[in-house]
């Protein structure tokens, strides 16, 4: 996965509240990585494709990048292998 570019990363430091729930829309093996928020909701799009929990695990890095936080500090709750997800931030 390459770095995406800021302008392609939204600001999401305001979700870094611990128990927070996270909903997104992913799209797998896409052109480019990037997060975006557009009226409250947020969609992720990256370039790897959607086996062995790879797309997971960009989305996963993206967020928490976009978020400012470590990745360890994020859940996958809801959505393995669907395109809406859940994550929960458990930081402190």
């Amino acid at each position: 996965m390459g770095k995406p570019k800021a302008k392609d990363l939204a600001d999401l430091r305001d979700l870094a509240v611990s128990g927070t729930e996270i909903n997104l829309r992913v799209t797998p093996k896409a052109a480019r990585n990037s997060l975006i928020r557009r009226e409250g909701a947020l969609r992720v799009t990256v370039t790897d494709p959607p086996t062995d929990g790879r797309a997971n695990a960009a989305v996963r890095a993206l967020l928490a990048r976009a978020i400012g936080i470590a990745p360890s500090h994020l859940t996958l709750i809801r959505g393995q292998t669907a395109r809406d997800k859940t994550f929960r931030y458990e930081g402190g």
